[in-house]
């Protein structure tokens, strides 16, 4: 028998087992969720579970104003419920949420200074588009979720660093978000070795930073062919990640 958002579980499958293969995991932590019927839902992947073992089955369907989640057969973890339920009740444009601790994004978390200067392409990309969250208070229960959300009020910011802890991500869909977590870490790969050399950084002028930002914007169908060529890789190579 066929689940329901049958699509949209795969996609997220496939998410987690290729953001394993690229070792921006956190063991059987961090999370991503997909908002479904209207905003009233979302998927999300189960407790402590590797993201390399996660199936379309796997996913867990959730109501967003559940009184008792943790009561729930398969109860979906206590800080994942915190942040996701949070950002998809009082974020109109979080339909899909990402939140991991990869490595050079988490450095640029742990810096005095976390926001990403413009010194290449992949930098620019979020040039005036990102947040940073200088309120760590220990693990993101309900509060913080609730506390993140208010950051989000401009649908043009959709990445979020925060601080002494992670990335968080926001997307149109699923191959949107994993685009753009993809980049940003990348681009934070390029300016933490950049700032490694200890030589002056080239930074981009606001006016090129922008003019690139809008343009990475406007590109037709990337976020898409890149999602859909992980897909046929991780069927090419027999995942189960459909099952």
């Amino acid at each position: 028998m066929s689940l329901a958002y049958a699509k949209e579980r795969e996609d997220l499958a496939a998410a987690f087992q290729w953001t394993a293969r690229l070792n921006m995991h956190e063991a059987v932590a961090n999370h991503f969720s997909f908002s479904v019927e209207g905003g009233n839902k979302f998927l999300i992947n189960p407790n402590q579970k590797h993201f390399s073992q996660i199936k379309s089955s796997d996913i867990l369907i959730l109501d967003i104003d559940e009184k008792e989640p943790f009561k729930l057969k398969n109860a979906p973890d206590p800080t994942a419920w915190g942040l996701h339920s949070s950002l998809h009740k009082h974020v109109p444009h979080a339909k899909c949420v990402m939140h991991v601790h990869p490595i050079y994004s988490t450095v640029l978390a742990s810096l005095k200074d976390s926001y990403l200067k413009p010194i290449d392409q992949n930098t620019a990309i979020f040039f005036n588009r990102m947040i940073v969250d200088d309120n760590f208070g220990g693990l993101a229960f309900q509060d913080e979720g609730i506390r993140c959300a208010k950051y989000f009020s401009n649908p043009k910011i959709k990445t979020m660093i925060m601080g002494n802890h992670g990335l968080l991500i926001l997307g149109d869909d699923i191959a949107d978000a994993f685009n753009r977590m993809y980049y940003f870490e990348r681009a934070a790969e390029t300016y933490i070795k950049a700032l490694q050399t200890k030589m002056p950084l080239r930074v981009l002028s606001d006016a090129i930073a922008e003019k690139t930002a809008l343009e990475m914007e406007d590109y037709p169908g990337q976020s898409q062919s890149h999602f859909n060529e992980i897909k046929n890789i991780l069927l090419k190579e027999g995942s189960d990640f459909k099952k």
